[in-house]
Order: C-alpha cells, then sequence, then structure tokens
C-alpha cells in the first residue's frame, strides 16, 4: 500500500455489547490481517485471551466506549458509520460500495446493533444469510468484501 492510499483512506472495525472475548479476540486477529487501522468495542470492555494470538490489541490501537453516544461523538473526522445489522433497509454487501474512510460497527449475536446506532448509521449492510452469523465471522466477511479488488470505493 502506498503512503498516498494510507493517508486517504482508513478504516476500524467494532462490536457493540461483545458477548464473548474469545469472539472479539477472533475480530481483531482478522482486523490486524486485513488492513483494519484501529479496532474497538462499545459496552463490555475486551478480555486479553488466546484468540487473539496476534496480539492485535498491541500492534494497532484500541479504543473503548461505554456508551454508543460516547462512541459517535468521537467519530473520526470524515469517517462514515457502517453498521452490519440483518435489516430490511439494509444494502446487500454484494452491491455495497465501501467509504474509503469508514469505520464498521457490529453487533452481539443474540441482540445486533441498537436501534440508536442502525439510526446514526450512515449506511446499513447486510449478506445472505438465513440466520445471524457469529460476529467474528461476520466482521470478518465484511473486511475480505472490503479488500476484494474491485472498482467500488468511493472517491470522497
Amino acid at each position: 500500500m502506498s503512503t498516498d492510499n494510507f493517508e486517504h483512506e482508513f478504516f476500524g472495525i467494532g462490536i457493540q455489547n461483545g458477548k464473548t472475548p474469545e469472539n472479539l479476540g477472533v475480530l481483531w486477529r482478522t482486523a490486524q490481517n486485513l488492513g483494519a487501522s484501529f479496532i474497538f468495542t462499545i459496552g463490555n470492555r475486551y478480555a486479553k485471551q488466546a484468540c487473539d494470538t496476534h496480539h492485535a490489541v498491541k500492534a494497532m490501537p484500541y479504543f473503548h466506549y461505554d456508551t454508543f453516544e460516547d462512541f459517535y461523538k468521537n467519530l473520526p473526522k470524515g469517517a462514515e458509520l457502517v453498521g452490519v445489522e440483518m435489516k430490511e433497509n439494509a444494502v446487500a454487501l454484494e452491491t455495497f460500495t465501501h467509504p474509503r474512510r469508514c469505520v464498521y460497527l457490529l453487533g452481539a449475536e443474540d441482540h445486533g446493533l441498537s436501534r440508536v446506532a442502525c439510526d446514526k448509521a450512515h449506511h446499513l449492510v447486510q449478506f445472505k444469510s438465513i440466520k445471524s452469523l457469529n460476529v467474528a465471522v461476520a466482521g470478518s466477511i465484511v473486511m475480505y468484501d472490503r479488500n476484494l479488488p474491485k472498482p467500488r470505493m468511493h472517491k470522497k
């Protein structure tokens, strides 16, 4: 990746009210491997555990926010919030144009994203799945899709 791309593109990924530390560790490892600029949690705190074998929280910035409101007012300037949620108004990931600068937010498998998170998101995306997926798997799919070589990136 050239310096020019780094200066103009970034993404972060995190979980709202994550249910298990294992899911967080797996997502963080994938985030590190697929080029995330930062990782975060909202609500339940991250706990160091065996699934974060690459020690992603030491390799990239990690943020924790107690509430969605605290997180939202600290979104990076110019970044769009992309909620990953199975909703009627969500765009199919297969056709989604990823913003060049964005923050992906996932919810726990049992409750999903909060209503306020869905309302405040600039975009909601979903992908073909009969039932909800494990949050680490869902986040990994989104990041993988972002990295696919295709002319689908916004030019903002």
